[in-house]
């Protein structure tokens, strides 16, 4: 597997890269359906050190994923724009996270149910007054919106992270210039 070509972007610093894939919403599911590639944004958690997600269990991307479970999953967070008076110099704040692995559909209830309760925690967080029974998971999986739903796990079998930090000093705000700032 291919490390990061850009080194002084590189981050290995395993805290920030695990804080960082708690807290950001949405990432990107990178397929290959035959020769063309297939990406999808999701919702997701990241728990115990492996990927989760779920939606319809049936539709393109799981029939996709049957055929070849490899994926790469992204998620990137852009901060602001790094002003420069070089424009060669201009540069964005960010950080991104690149995990690559098998999807696999979960069939233990219990997973299931501790999955789709982080994903309650993270997006809902103190909505529900109460934990997510496991009977509503299994009802989840067999009926909603007239099909399945459908839990998958991505166990990484490589992860790569860059980023770009926010320069507080530098960051572009409307009305700034190369002359001035109002």
């Amino acid at each position: 597997m291919d490390s990061v070509r850009y080194k002084i972007r590189e981050c290995q610093n395993q805290e920030k890269i695990e804080s960082f894939l708690h807290q950001a919403r949405i990432g990107y599911l990178g397929l290959v359906d035959g020769n063309l590639p297939y990406v999808v944004p999701l919702n997701y958690v990241w728990t115990k050190g492996k990927l989760y997600f779920h939606g319809a269990g049936d539709g393109r991307r799981n029939q996709v994923m049957s055929e070849n479970p490899e994926v790469c999953f992204t998620v990137c967070e852009e901060y602001g724009t790094i002003a420069d008076p070089v424009p060669a110099k201009t540069d964005t704040a960010y950080m991104s996270v690149m995990i690559f692995g098998q999807a696999e559909p979960i069939t233990d209830l219990d997973e299931a149910t501790h999955v789709l309760q982080e994903m309650i925690n993270k997006y809902v967080p103190g909505y529900y007054n109460r934990p997510l029974p496991k009977q509503h998971v299994e009802k989840y999986r067999s009926a909603v919106f007239g099909g399945p739903v459908q839990v998958y796990r991505v166990i990484p079998n490589h992860i790569t992270a860059k980023e770009s930090p926010i320069e507080a000093e530098k960051m572009y705000r409307v009305g700034m210039n190369v002359n001035r700032e109002i």
